[in-house]
């Protein structure tokens, strides 16, 4: 039964493995009129189930009947775009609702460090300009 059963299983990974690559999580880059990159993002999730059993035949041949089945399941799910403009900026834009408070922090992360960056630079700017005077 074991190999019979195996085999129903390696089928069915084989079939998902088939459906869902890197491609599909992170998906091909989009060009759009205005110069900017647009790369769509997914959530995969997949599941399978398989089982079996063996039956013993009524007239006690020494061949025994096998009985299996298997289901398998996948949800691909939009979740954001990263959009790269024609400078290099790049913003993700998220689709779902934020979960909570980590989420939320996380998709603000880029513009932190954006503005960040931009104080450091400005106050630089200021320092070399004042010893130039």
């Amino acid at each position: 039964m074991s190999n019979k059963l195996n085999e129903i299983m390696d089928s069915t990974v084989e079939k998902i493995k088939s459906t869902v690559n890197a491609d599909t999580i992170i998906g091909k880059p989009i060009n759009s009129a205005d110069g900017s990159t647009i790369i769509p993002v997914s959530k995969v999730a997949y599941g399978f189930a398989a089982g079996g059993s063996d039956f013993s035949t009524q007239k006690g041949s020494d061949k025994d009947m096998f009985g299996g089945g298997n289901g398998a399941g996948v949800s691909i799910t939009p979740v954001a775009f990263l959009v790269i403009s024609k400078d290099g900026d790049v913003k993700l834009l998220q689709i779902q609702s934020f979960d909570g408070a980590i989420d939320r922090i996380i998709s603000m992360a880029p513009d932190v460090v954006d503005k960040i960056g931009n104080m450091i630079k400005n106050r630089k700017d200021k320092k070399n300009k004042s010893e130039d005077e």
